[in-house]
């Protein structure tokens, strides 16, 4: 997903689960700038570095694929942008444990680990929340990808073909691909921007939906596409019905992490809070454009009657900073919670550190 959702979407999500119009402003915050925290940056501010949750091109270009390289780029992808959906699941038929472990980390939604990263962020400060949801989000957008450098779980075929609405019919319309990241997604032609085919298993290209490029982080996209891990069949993904559901779920788990719910429960949606503006949240989801900040700050402003500032990522420079101890605090303890999981089920991509303090 993108800043749209994760910043602006975020934002109505909480003030509809109840949060105040400051407490949302810290939640929506803490969800963007998990697509920001980089080593780079906490270095720039002599933070601790393992409070990492993405990484920059740059870095990852710099980055080893030997199984200690690995290691440091699962721990921080498959945490925080591709959680696994199930770190037992099982193919019908023997494949090698090299595979499995890779297989194991496909994300998805409504897996034991969203459940864990809720209850985590339970009584834990505002910070934490906007971690939670940052991940809860993802777990819809990038599902069917994982967050582990793969060629045999991550690759794709070229063969990608959109759904787009012409004279009222949907119709099916091929993608072409580009590989140029200094070039616009082209919506209205269907060409889109993805990472270049590379044949090594653990190139740094395969790793999460790069072959996909942004179309999982478009809500309005509806596609069908070749993945590798399903022996390249063709399979749908239906953005507009998924991120529909990730807001909704999002809504139910912080009124959970509130404590007006006394139990999470997976694939559980608060669809009675989004249907006075059912219309309104439909159109801003299935609207082809690049970006629907615009039109999430809209809503999110008339919700509250306040003014949402833009991102800015250097608003926390110093790292005495309340927020972002805090937040360096909750990314700590949920990136170690998720790995010690991943270690726990006998998979040694993301290592065996559990990280619980700065």
């Amino acid at each position: 997903m993108q800043e749209d959702f994760h910043y602006y979407a975020t934002y109505s999500a909480a003030y509809l689960a109840g949060y105040s119009h400051e407490e949302c402003l810290d939640i929506c915050y803490s969800a963007q700038f998990v697509d920001l925290c980089t080593v780079t940056f906490l270095a720039g501010i002599k933070a601790p570095l393992k409070a990492a949750t993405t990484q920059l091109q740059m870095e990852m270009m710099d980055t080893r694929t030997d199984i200690i390289g690995l290691q440091d780029i699962t721990r921080i992808w498959a945490p925080f942008h591709f959680l696994p959906r199930d770190l037992y699941a099982t193919r019908g038929k023997w494949r090698p444990k090299r595979y499995m472990n890779k297989y194991r980390l496909i994300c998805g939604p409504n897996g034991q680990l969203i459940k864990d990263t809720i209850e985590l962020a339970k009584g834990k400060p505002v910070q934490s929340v906007g971690i939670a949801m940052h991940v809860m989000a993802d777990t819809w957008a990038h599902m069917n990808f994982a967050g582990t450098p793969s060629l045999v779980i991550n690759n794709t075929t070229n063969e990608f073909y959109e759904f787009v609405m012409k004279d009222g019919v949907e119709v099916r319309q091929k993608i072409k691909f580009q590989h140029s990241l200094s070039s616009p997604d082209d919506l209205e032609n269907s060409v889109y921007t993805n990472s270049l085919y590379q044949r090594n298993e653990n190139a740094i290209m395969n790793l999460g939906h790069g072959r996909a490029g942004h179309l999982p982080d478009y809500s309005f996209a509806k596609y069908c596409y070749l993945p590798a891990w399903d022996e390249y069949r063709f399979m749908i993904k239906d953005n507009p019905s998924d991120y529909r559901h990730a807001y909704a779920q999002m809504i139910y788990a912080m009124k959970y992490i509130r404590g007006e719910i006394n139990e999470f429960k997976t694939d559980t949606y608060d669809f009675e809070a989004i249907a006075p503006y059912e219309e309104r949240i439909d159109s801003i989801i299935r609207k082809r454009q690049l970006s629907a900040s615009e039109d999430w700050k809209a809503f999110g402003e008339e919700l509250s009657g306040q003014k949402i500032p833009d991102f800015d990522v250097n608003k926390y420079r110093d790292k005495d900073s309340p927020f972002l101890i805090a937040f360096m605090d909750g990314a700590i303890a949920h990136k170690g919670m998720v790995c010690d999981k991943i270690f726990q089920s006998g998979n040694m991509l993301a290592g065996f550190v559990r990280e619980k303090k700065r």
